[in-house]
């Protein structure tokens, strides 16, 4: 159906920033809602970012306010999570998922995951 790939996670010393990307291939994402999750080791998956089809609408965990911005570029058929400020806390694999509808998504039940970016927070 649609096929997301995530990129840009690494290796990053708390306070500093990532950029992730999510493309898609086989459809554009015109008409898809985002989200990005994340799983740290022994705990649950949570949704960390959404963002609707448009980009009018956006929706972020509290634990990322005010550090982590989503936006997204129809026209690359990319969706972006930028990251500052970094924590250790925010260590884990982020994926990106996709629906056309925004309750799907931000529910935690896409129709479509990515296959993960490990990002670590480290000294």
């Amino acid at each position: 159906q649609l096929q997301l790939v995530e990129s840009g996670g690494g290796l990053v010393q708390p306070g500093g920033s990532l950029r992730l990307s999510c493309a898609a291939s086989g459809f554009t994402l015109d008409y898809y809602a985002i989200g990005w999750f994340r799983q740290a080791p022994g705990k649950e998956r949570e949704g960390v970012s959404y963002i609707s089809s448009s980009g009018a609408t956006t929706n972020y965990a509290d634990s990322v306010k005010g550090r982590f911005t989503i936006s997204r570029d129809n026209a690359k058929n990319t969706v972006y999570l930028q990251m500052n400020s970094l924590k250790p806390e925010d260590t884990a694999v982020y994926y990106c998922a996709a629906d056309k509808t925004y309750w799907r998504v931000v529910t935690g039940r896409p129709g479509s995951w990515g296959q993960g970016t490990q990002v670590t927070v480290s000294s």
